[in-house]
């Protein structure tokens, strides 16, 4: 079973998961101004001043620190102008500490099985093999770092990426895994087709459409 990240199969996104999506889109695309309105959006869906933190940090890993960054410091203005307007926002909870002692690069790799539901494959084959050392920084940095930190759940860190993907373009192989990754960790195909609706109003139609032809691929690859 996956460690801190099924919740019970759903027809529909929740308004915070439509939130994510939407501020991970707009993340990824760096569209500050719609990024500012939906973090405060996502706020008041129910969202935790933490929880949009960590949507942010997490994809740094997805889409450069520039974006992460940029992301951040319009939370913060977002923050600041909602205390002048005397709303109080919920923090939240931090982060748990890691008390694993296992190395990193194998605590990694047994989340990303726990993910993908499938063994990592040996030999490594592809970028694995040629740079052995981004593959290193992936299972200890990305899947051991960034996912074991239990403020989001492995499926919103999944929606949070697909959006972000989505919203990047040209990276189908990627998109590809990651959906099939939300298929596991329990998002239903209803949800995912309603997630590409969600990003087509944030980020545009031709994004979109270029997500659900990914998504058909995949939903029809389950069937056969």
């Amino acid at each position: 079973m996956l460690a801190h990240s099924t919740t019970p199969p759903a027809e529909a996104l929740s308004a915070r998961q439509q939130a994510i999506v939407t501020i991970s889109a707009l993340t990824a695309k760096g569209d500050l101004p719609h990024l500012h309105d939906a973090l405060a959006k996502g706020l008041d869906a129910g969202l935790t001043v933490n929880e949009e933190k960590e949507v942010l940090v997490h994809l740094y890993a997805y889409c450069g620190f520039p974006r992460s960054l940029q992301g951040l410091n319009t939370l913060l203005k977002v923050l600041d102008e909602r205390k002048t307007q005397g709303k109080k926002d919920v923090i939240g909870k931090a982060a748990s500490p890691i008390t694993s002692t296992a190395p990193k690069y194998e605590r990694g790799k047994r989340v990303l099985e726990q993910l993908s539901g499938q063994p990592e494959k040996e030999p490594k084959t592809g970028y694995a093999a040629f740079s052995p050392e981004i593959e290193r920084f992936l299972k200890e940095h990305l899947f051991a770092d960034i996912f074991e930190r239990d403020v989001l759940t492995y499926q919103e860190r999944e929606l949070t990426t697909i959006a972000a993907l989505v919203s990047l373009g040209g990276v189908e192989p990627m998109l590809q895994g990651h959906l099939s990754i939300g298929l596991h960790t329990g998002l239903t195909d209803a949800q995912l087709l309603q997630l590409m609706g969600v990003t087509e109003a944030a980020v545009g139609k031709k994004d979109a459409d270029a997500g659900r032809v990914v998504l058909n691929q995949v939903l029809a690859g389950r069937k056969k």
